[in-house]
């Protein structure tokens, strides 16, 4: 026997937040765009992405850390108010 399973794997990345992996679905995907951070939802804007839990903790993690830039692989810094609205709503909808 190989070892190999049935079951598919998820892909898994990791938070650029607090560098925990987790499944892909449950990130959202960053990626740079014209000096900003831009949430990418459905995972289909072209370029290299980074990946963050939808949680303003690891936002801010992020943005100490100066993450983004690194990740991104961008010169300078980024705007993250997209991303911050982004990761505020997704709070609000979890909220009841």
């Amino acid at each position: 026997m190989s070892g190999r399973t049935q079951a598919r794997a998820c892909p898994e990345r990791t938070c650029v937040g607090c560098r925990e992996r987790a499944a892909k679905s449950d990130l959202l995907r960053i990626v740079a765009i014209e000096g900003a951070c831009v949430p990418d939802h459905r995972g289909t804007l072209p370029g290299r992405g980074a990946y963050l839990h939808p949680a303003s903790v690891c936002l801010d993690l992020a943005v100490r850390r100066r993450a983004f830039p690194r990740a991104l692989r961008v010169q300078g810094p980024l705007d993250t108010a997209d991303v911050r609205l982004a990761v505020e709503k997704t709070a609000a909808q979890a909220a009841p």
